[in-house]
């Protein structure tokens, strides 16, 4: 077996000088996608405040505990979040009909153009990104996806 194909096991670290592990490497380029596409987001707007953002869009009316289950953090951090992103008027508070004393989130039109600009400069880095490689490349990225997804699935 190549040694960038072996397989982390709990525990183990590679010996200095030897080639990094499958799940090491896709775990650090994850890591940095991910931190650089954060960046393209707006600037007014933290990453826990996008995903969170992103849930209301993606689920519709939540509440805070509810929110705070799909984001998985507590419910105190949970509160801050929603206060921010309240009052930046990317989401407003509705009473639930069932349950006066609960409030839902749903995310204002604010919100939603916000996500949209933000989805659309993350797609135009990784578009210029992707431009930079060769159609090989771009065409192997392509059939990663799906493998990539089904890795996630599973949470």
């Amino acid at each position: 077996m190549e040694p960038s194909a072996a397989v982390d096991t709990p525990g183990h670290e590679d010996p200095p000088g030897m080639a990094v592990t499958l799940p090491s490497q896709l775990r650090l380029a994850v890591l940095r996608l991910s931190r650089r596409l954060r960046q393209e987001a707006n600037g007014q707007i933290t990453p826990s405040q996008i995903s969170a953002l992103s849930s209301i869009n993606k689920h519709g009316e939540l509440s805070l505990g509810e929110l705070a289950a799909f984001e998985r953090v507590a419910p105190p951090s949970m509160t801050r979040i929603a206060a921010r992103l309240e009052d930046s008027g990317l989401v407003a508070r509705r009473t639930d009909a069932a349950d006066r004393r609960v409030a839902r989130l749903v995310i204002t039109d604010a919100g939603r153009a916000l996500l949209e600009e933000t989805r659309t400069r993350r797609d135009l880095f990784l578009a210029a990104r992707l431009q930079e490689l060769s159609e090989e490349d771009r065409e192997i990225i392509a059939r990663a996806v799906p493998l990539l997804e089904r890795l996630v699935a599973k949470e």
